[in-house]
This record gives structure tokens, sequence and C-alpha cells, in this order.
């Protein structure tokens, strides 16, 4: 675990570009961002999801750990393990 998150690394930013729903001009939106204002017709563009260090992040895996990075990526195993304690079952 780190003492402050390295993905708050603003060089390690990336940028897509999304359509304005109102005049179809390109707007770019940082992957920590989840809206901007188009430049062209002033209309708010919103991504279609929001914006989590898990999808953009490449330490997000050892910021979270093996097991919270599995579960919040869809990458858990389907059935508990054996070696799991009753402690640690049912816990978030």
């Amino acid at each position: 675990m780190y003492s402050k998150c390295p993905g708050q690394d603003m060089r390690k930013l990336r940028v897509e570009l999304f359509k304005c729903p109102d005049c179809g001009a390109e707007v770019e939106i940082f992957s920590d961002e989840t809206r901007e204002k188009c430049q062209k017709c002033g209309k708010m563009v919103l991504r279609e999801q929001m914006p989590s260090c898990i999808s953009w992040c490449p330490s997000a895996r050892q910021c979270l750990g093996e097991e919270r990075w599995a579960q919040l990526t869809g990458n858990a195993e389907k059935e508990p393990s054996a070696s799991k304690s009753d402690e640690d079952k049912g816990k978030p």
C-alpha cells in the first residue's frame, strides 16, 4: 500500500476525445475528469462513465492490493478459496 496514490501524478494522465452532443465539435476530456465544456458552443460534455483509477492508473493493482483489485475489476475467483478464514468471509 502507498502513503500517496501514485495515480495522482499528473504526468500519467491520458486524454480522450468526445463529440459535443449539440455542435459535434471534438472535446478533450482527461482521464481524471468527468466533464468538460465545449469550446465551440459552451455545452457541457460528459464522459459515458465516471472515471475510476482502476481503469486508467497503471499503479491501481499495487495500490489496492491483489484481492481488492480483482474484486473491483471482475477478475475475482468465482468460488471462494478454501484457505480463506471465517474472519475474512463477508468482509467488503
